[in-house]
């Protein structure tokens, strides 16, 4: 008889509460909109979340056109985290197409905004063979502002804040880990960034010129006093005019920049002309809007950065020279 109710038991339906237990410890969904803030979510998140990347490694978020996937993911997820900054300006229309109804998440927020200058203005706007009000500058970028806010280790512990404050927030049962998790994170990028600073003090400044893709250095610049020169603007689907290129190789020549660099989300072809027709040698790949694949060196955020400063550290130093 005993055996029997058991049996019965095990075969009727799990109670309202047993199912709101299994429930609580499903993964919170979670879509990050590229792969630097992927990375960011996943090492605060740890298995806690269910995490989507919408473009992925090595992938171009300017040039970006989304998949239907990518719509059934964010129709599912409860929390959307985004750089904003007018860097994802496919996303308003993706999301609506989802019909998402979680919560955004604005990773830059608090972050200390750089406004675009004159220069860089005129570079996007020659880049594109039209003027400061020309449609794609403004649709674009409007409010004339640098999206590339991660490019500052500074701003990445903000980053690394708000993303823990929405984690916990949405799933206050594991608010414990995720603070911590953060901290640490914050921890690790404190340190990064004091290294850096102590080795790129050392270069003088005037060999700290280098000359990149598109103009995603910025917020590195101003950290860490090296000046990069854009071949394309901020950008990095454009490419600058017959004068704008000109204009540029000769700025490149009077500055005496050390090295020019490729990026992994750029065409190539652009800075190797470059190199060709200036005295700068060619560097390595730096990564600005995209992670490289999980398993290698700039495979998360913190490599990303360690690989980029590393990079520019052996081109600018004297003696050294950029890699063949």
């Amino acid at each position: 008889m005993a055996a029997l109710v058991l049996a019965i038991v095990a075969g009727l339906p799990a109670s309202p509460a047993a199912g709101a237990a299994a429930a609580a410890k499903a993964p919170l969904n979670v879509v990050a909109s590229f792969s630097i803030l992927g990375d960011m979510v996943g090492q605060i998140g740890g298995d806690h979340i269910a995490l989507t990347t919408i473009v992925g490694p090595n992938g171009n978020v300017h040039s970006f056109e989304p998949r239907p996937s990518d719509a059934k993911a964010l129709a599912q997820a409860q929390l959307l985290v985004v750089n904003g900054l007018n860097f994802e300006g496919w996303l308003p229309r993706l999301e609506k197409a989802s019909g998402f109804k979680g919560t955004e998440v604005v990773a830059s927020r608090g972050v200390t905004v750089r406004q675009l200058s004159e220069a860089e203005l005129a570079s996007v706007a020659d880049s594109h063979g039209h003027g400061k009000t020309g449609g794609h500058l403004d649709e674009a970028h409007p409010g004339e502002i640098d999206p590339h806010a991660w490019q500052s280790l500074g701003n990445g512990m903000i980053y690394a804040r708000n993303i823990a404050s929405a984690l916990i927030k949405a799933d206050p049962a594991n608010a414990e880990d995720y603070r911590a998790r953060a901290e640490l994170y914050i921890s690790e990028m404190k340190k990064l960034d004091e290294e850096i600073r102590q080795v790129l003090a050392t270069i003088p400044s005037d060999r700290r010129k280098v000359v990149t893709s598109h103009d995603a250095f910025g917020y590195f610049a101003r950290d860490y006093g090296v000046q990069f020169i854009s071949a394309m603007g901020i950008s990095s689907d454009a490419e600058p005019s017959a004068k704008g290129l000109a204009l540029l190789i000769k700025q490149v020549k009077a500055t005496h920049s050390p090295a020019v660099f490729l990026e992994n989300v750029s065409n190539p072809k652009l800075i190797k002309q470059i190199a060709r027709e200036t005295d700068a040698k060619l560097g390595g790949s730096l990564y600005s809007d995209a992670l490289d694949q999980p398993d290698k060196p700039a495979g998360t955020y913190l490599g990303m950065f360690k690989w980029n400063a590393g990079q520019l550290i052996y081109a600018l130093k004297p003696g050294e020279g950029a890699k063949p």
